[in-house]
């Protein structure tokens, strides 16, 4: 047995000795696979008498459990020196101020229409809310609206399925997703008397998609009712609104008569290019002038349909797209650089 005590502790010297993982396995392959040199001695008992052999039997086995505590051992203690290596390769000091995450922005649309809010309110205005999906009544028979109007045509408006249910004259049907905020005028003058002094903001909805317009887009409408009304009030509350949005007292004005169902009579609004400041570029068309939105009294059957005295009352009202005014203000001359949500543009928003 001399010969098993000396391969023992050649075996635990190796093993002290070895510097990583890979030697450590050869070790114990050499020693204890099958192969191996203590594997090897057990393959000789056979040789010895059989009085010897359950005592060499069992010191050899003695000497596989020893060497096989040290691989463990050895192993144990070469990955706990891995890990702190690595740990130590991948310290972060904790005194060290930490890295500046990137600071969102609120997106030019939604400040716009913050800022127009507020304008109004200052002036004394409310805000009135409605439903985006709709019915025809308040959508176009409320605001005089005639049944030929090319704007109920399939093709330029939103119909819900299920358009021709409900009972003939049924207020509530059919069923569309609004094209304009006016709804909202119709449903207010509907359940309150004058005076009336109130803004509409909020999504509406066209069959209209191309690379300068969506199926979605936001609108603003006004409406003020009341004793004495005129054309006169509705020209100095948008004169007065437009120089406060785009902060020039100087800013040129021009109102141009046009049509509209529900104002009578009407007028579209044209602002001195913000660009060009009216000598003409390409965001004008070279015009000078931008259009920027329509206004005019409110017609007679308007208020008449909403159960409002129009011999005693008049009103006006103004509708336009705060979309055009963000771009206009903030001096962007594609409308579409807002959508494309570029990280780069919208940063010097923020």
């Amino acid at each position: 047995m001399n010969e098993l005590a000396v391969l023992r502790e050649e075996a635990l010297e190796k093993v002290a000795e070895a510097v990583d993982l890979p030697t450590l396995e050869q070790l114990r392959v050499a020693y204890l696979g099958k192969k191996g040199a203590l594997t090897g001695v057990l393959k000789t008992l056979g040789k010895l008498p059989p009085e010897e052999r359950p005592a060499a039997g069992a010191a050899v086995n003695a000497a596989k459990e020893a060497v096989q505590a040290a691989l463990e051992a050895r192993q144990a203690a070469l990955q706990g020196a891995a890990l702190e290596a690595k740990l130590a390769a991948e310290a972060v000091d904790i005194t060290l101020p930490g890295r500046q995450g990137n600071r969102g922005g609120r997106h030019p649309h939604a400040v716009t229409m913050e800022r127009i809010v507020e304008i109004f309110r200052q002036a004394g205005y409310a805000v009135a809310a409605g439903p985006e999906v709709e019915s025809d009544y308040y959508n176009f028979e409320a605001l005089n609206i005639p049944a030929h109007h090319p704007a109920r045509a399939m093709h330029d408006t939103f119909y819900l399925e299920g358009r021709e249910e409900g009972a003939a004259g049924d207020p509530r049907w059919p069923r569309l997703l609004r094209t304009h905020t006016s709804p909202v005028q119709a449903r207010i003058m509907e359940a309150a008397a004058p005076p009336i002094r109130i803004i509409c903001p909020g999504k509406v909805y066209r069959v209209d998609s191309d690379v300068t317009h969506t199926p979605m887009f936001h609108q603003v409408e006004g409406l003020v009712v009341g004793e004495g009304i005129s054309m006169a009030h509705l020209k100095g509350t948008v004169i007065e609104f437009l120089r406060v949005f785009f902060n020039a007292d100087d800013l040129a004005v021009r109102f141009r008569p046009s049509y509209f169902p529900f104002t009578e009579p009407s007028a579209e609004v044209d602002v001195e290019c913000v660009h060009c400041r009216g000598a003409g570029c390409r965001v004008c068309s070279h015009t000078g002038w931008l259009e920027v939105m329509g206004c005019g009294v409110v017609h007679p059957n308007v208020l008449e349909m909403s159960g409002i005295d129009s011999e005693r009352y008049s009103g006006f009202a103004f509708g336009f797209g705060p979309d055009r005014l963000s771009m206009l203000y903030y001096g962007v001359d594609d409308l579409r650089l807002f959508y494309e949500n570029d990280l780069r543009f919208l940063a010097q928003f923020a």
